[in-house]
C-alpha cells in the first residue's frame, strides 16, 4: 500500500497492476467456467472484489488512463486509491455484463475494514502508528475477513450485484465509484491491457 513508484514486469504501474489488473485478468479467465458451473448446479456464483475505503483518495480524475505509468505525476496514496477505485468499478461493470448475459452470478466489492497488517511497510510514520496505537483500534484478521465472508456466502446477499459493502452492509462509495461511464471506460482500458 502506498508504495514508491515501480513498474510491473509488463511495464504497468505496480499498484494498479497488482490490485486491479491481476484480479481483472483472473476473473476474466475463470468467467466461462463460473458461468457453466452456475448453470449446471443451479446455484448462484459470486465474485467478490476486495477494495478499500482508500478508494476515496484516488486521483481527482479517478483513473489516470493517460498517465497510468507517469512517474512524474505519481502519488503513492493517489495510486493506491486509484487501484481500489478500480476494484469497485470493475465489480459494477462486471455485474452489468453478467445481468445482460442472464447468468446466475453476482459481482460485488467491499471494504474489509482497517486491519492490523503490514500494508504500511513503506511508510515509517504510519507503520509506527499501526504497531502501537493501531492495535487498539484496528480490526484483527478474523474481524477483517467478516465482510468478505458475508458477501461471498450469506443468504441475505443472494441476488445482490454491483454493490459496495462495508461492515457487512451495503455502503455508498464516492461519486467516482458510482460512475458507470468511468466503469465502462476502465473495463475497455483493462481489456486492452490484458490482451
Amino acid at each position: 500500500m502506498a508504495s514508491p513508484f515501480m513498474l510491473s514486469k509488463d511495464n504497468i504501474e505496480l499498484q494498479f497492476a497488482t490490485n486491479h489488473l491481476g484480479h481483472f485478468l483472473l476473473t476474466h479467465l475463470l468467467l466461462d467456467t463460473m458461468k457453466k458451473t452456475a448453470q449446471k448446479s443451479s446455484r448462484e456464483g459470486r465474485i467478490v472484489n476486495v477494495s478499500s475505503e482508500a478508494h476515496r483518495f484516488a486521483y481527482s480524475e479517478g483513473i489516470r488512463f493517460d498517465k497510468i505509468n507517469d512517474e512524474s505525476a505519481y502519488n503513492s496514496f493517489g495510486a493506491y486509491g486509484q487501484s481500489k477505485l478500480a476494484n469497485i468499478l470493475h465489480a459494477k461493470e462486471l455485474a452489468k455484463h453478467l445481468k445482460e448475459d442472464g447468468v446466475n452470478i453476482t459481482a460485488n466489492s467491499l471494504h474489509p475494514g482497517s486491519i492490523v497488517t503490514n500494508l504500511f511497510r513503506y511508510n515509517g510514520i504510519l507503520r509506527g502508528f499501526c504497531n502501537t496505537v493501531g492495535k487498539l483500534v484496528l480490526k484483527n484478521i478474523p474481524q477483517g475477513a467478516a465482510t468478505t465472508c458475508y458477501v461471498a456466502l450469506h443468504p441475505q446477499v443472494q441476488g445482490v450485484s454491483g454493490e459496495y459493502f462495508s461492515d457487512s452492509n451495503i455502503y455508498k462509495p464516492n461519486s467516482q465509484g458510482q460512475n458507470m461511464e468511468l466503469a465502462k471506460k476502465l473495463w475497455d482500458f483493462s481489456m486492452n491491457l490484458v490482451k
